[in-house]
């Protein structure tokens, strides 16, 4: 009885502490990405001092800067940050739900799938505004997870995470070679697709940014709410169903969430990849596998990743700039290598 006593507070303790050091962590998350929202207003063709960015966004301010920071610079971070955290929890979701470490919204083909419904729209109905683009990308998103999903679940061995990254890969192929066959032969369509094409942040006005709010809004309300949801199926479908958990309802529900949030990013800022992949690999490393607290740092960290990104684009070249897909390509690919010569690849 002594003993218990002296192990029950011990243990509350270090939960008390564990708690503490992620909500830490968090606070640091905050701090991290209120810096780089900062940072990505004021770094650009023309750097304005920070003292000139705040004064920029109060009314009655300076013509110049104003205009610059209003129109230009800060609907692009606004931009950054929805999209930047619409795919990395929905990387988290993906990779929850097929209990597949490899699984990312560009991977398994879902980018790619929204892109070449969005070049189908411009290209057979002439399509230019983003009303449009968002219907089609949605539609694109969701009919290229089902795909994968089935082509990877086919046999005795079901969805493993190999099958469905070949599946993806192979899928992505297709739609890839479809999509460049499309834009070469049609000069007007690669007009309109190629800088949206490649993932990028720019050119993009604030008008354009509320319309695809509430569709990134809804995703990651729905994705927040399943965080417990996610933690039972961690444990197996069964374990899962023993807890009392609904698995299929979960993974509709989830399914919907990752449609939402790949297809409003990918239709306002291009397919923008491993964003997905990165990021959660990089919460669960500080904050362990609870989604109740992977999915807020993912929450975070993805839109850390992605304006970090656009921001060494803008100024990588000195000239001109490199756009955001193309960096976050370079940050991603060595750590989908690493990942992939693993001896063991961690279930999920």
């Amino acid at each position: 009885m002594v003993i218990a006593d002296i192990v029950r507070p011990a243990g509350t303790q270090r939960r008390h502490r564990i708690i503490e050091l992620r909500v830490a962590g968090l606070v640091l998350c905050a701090a991290s990405l209120l810096g780089v929202v900062v940072i990505s207003v004021a770094v650009g063709a023309k750097p304005i001092p920070l003292g000139d960015v705040v004064q920029a966004l109060v009314p009655g301010s300076g013509a110049g800067e104003r205009a610059v920071i209003a129109e230009l610079r800060l609907p692009r971070t606004v931009l950054g940050v929805a999209v930047g955290s619409a795919l990395a929890v929905a990387g988290v979701l993906m990779q929850a739900l097929t209990r597949n470490p490899l699984a990312d919204p560009g991977i398994l083909g879902i980018n790619m799938g929204a892109s070449a419904a969005v070049v189908a729209a411009v290209w057979l109905w002439h399509f230019t505004s983003l009303e449009s683009y968002v219907w089609f990308a949605f539609v694109g998103a969701g009919l290229v997870s089902v795909l994968v999903y089935l082509l990877g679940s086919r046999g005795r061995s079901g969805a493993t995470p190999v099958r469905l990254a070949l599946a993806g890969t192979a899928v992505s192929a297709v739609l890839g070679s479809a999509v460049s066959a499309v834009t070469l032969l049609n000069p007007g369509v690669f007009d309109e697709f190629r800088f949206w094409g490649v993932g990028s942040l720019s050119g993009v006005q604030m008008p354009t940014v509320s319309q695809v709010l509430p569709f990134l809004a809804a995703g990651l309300a729905l994705a927040l709410g399943l965080s417990g949801a996610l933690n039972a199926l961690g444990l197996g479908d069964e374990s899962a169903v023993a807890l009392g958990s609904n698995v299929a309802r979960t993974r509709r529900l989830g399914a919907v969430a990752i449609t939402l949030l790949c297809g409003a990013a990918t239709a306002v800022a291009g397919p923008i990849g491993f964003i997905g992949l990165v990021i959660p690999h990089a919460v669960r490393a500080v904050a362990g596998t609870d989604h109740r607290w992977v999915l807020p740092y993912a929450l975070l960290l993805g839109p850390v990743l992605l304006l970090a990104a656009d921001v060494v684009g803008r100024i990588i070249t000195g000239q001109g700039e490199v756009q955001v897909g193309i960096v976050t390509a370079f940050v991603g690919a060595p750590v989908f290598i690493f990942l992939t010569r693993r001896r063991r690849i961690p279930e999920l």
